[in-house]
């Protein structure tokens, strides 16, 4: 079995569901001890690896105590995901009247973190869990994890400014922004099961109770409505994107990340996903 040193506050954010910098924290403020010695930030621990992450365990001679209770040895994995609602922040505390999405959760996920953020104004997927390899592997920009956006835009996309987001990228003051957008308008649906489905996602008027809907296929035109992918994930960028442009975007709502989707997923519930 071989085994390997792994850095002291890593081995804390896994096992305690805390930040690295908290861990840190729990450090240098003298709570942490390795083999009964106060230990020191940059300290690191040796671990057996049993082949996969969730059996690892620390070597018999270390000891590793938080407050004088003995950390657990296993790591116990979670993965949610989670359909956030507008309104609500993804933090661990409420930023003035705003409230946070942990107050949602159930208390037994509040050690969980957020892979990666939506804003206080946007809703749909967001990934939590407390496996810092996992959320690496799913935010850092070397693995190219496209993220998808409905985007609703206070008046349509002008065609060349959409080229000029999708072919060269707007400039912002973090640097270049480049997406692919793809115009969702012109829909041909039966009023039958078309435009209700639309109408159950808010996009179209329901259908009347006249009779209309057996007759023909309607056609819908919804000019300001786009699916964006995204590969990176910096802060705002979609709506910083569109609004150097002169747009504002009204509606942004992730539905995909990565191999994940929202699917059927109703806003402020979640399920428990595999990685």
């Amino acid at each position: 079995m071989n085994s390997q040193l792994v850095r002291l506050n890593k081995f804390l954010a896994e096992r305690l569901g805390v930040s690295r910098r908290e861990a840190d924290r729990l450090i240098s403020d003298g709570k942490i001890t390795i083999n009964g010695q106060t230990a020191n930030v940059g300290d690191k621990v040796k671990i057996l690896n049993g082949g996969s992450q969730q059996s690892d365990y620390i070597d018999k001679g270390d000891k590793v105590c938080y407050n004088g209770k003995t950390v657990p040895e296993k790591a116990d994995y979670i993965y949610l995901a989670f359909h956030k609602p507008v309104g609500y922040v993804c933090s661990r505390h409420a930023q003035g009247d705003t409230p946070t999405l942990y107050e949602i959760l159930p208390k037994e996920y509040y050690q969980l973190k957020t892979v990666g953020r939506l804003d206080k104004d946007s809703s749909g997927l967001i990934l939590l869990t407390n496996d810092g390899d996992f959320a690496f592997s799913m935010t850092h920009p070397k693995f190219r994890k496209n993220k998808v956006y409905e985007v609703e835009l206070d008046k349509p996309l002008a065609p060349l400014h959409q080229q000029m987001i999708s072919d060269h990228g707007i400039k912002l003051e973090d640097g270049i922004s480049c997406f692919k957008i793809i115009k969702q308008n012109d829909y041909a649906l039966p009023l039958s099961k078309g435009v209700r489905r639309l109408a159950s996602r808010g996009l179209a008027p329901a259908a009347r109770g006249d009779g209309s809907a057996g007759r023909a296929p309607r056609k819908m035109v919804m000019h300001n409505h786009y699916l964006v992918i995204l590969q990176e994930g910096r802060n705002r960028q979609i709506r910083r994107t569109f609004a150097a442009l002169g747009y504002k975007v009204t509606k942004l709502h992730r539905t995909g990340f990565g191999k994940y989707e929202l699917g059927d997923l109703k806003p402020g519930k979640y399920v428990i996903i595999k990685p």
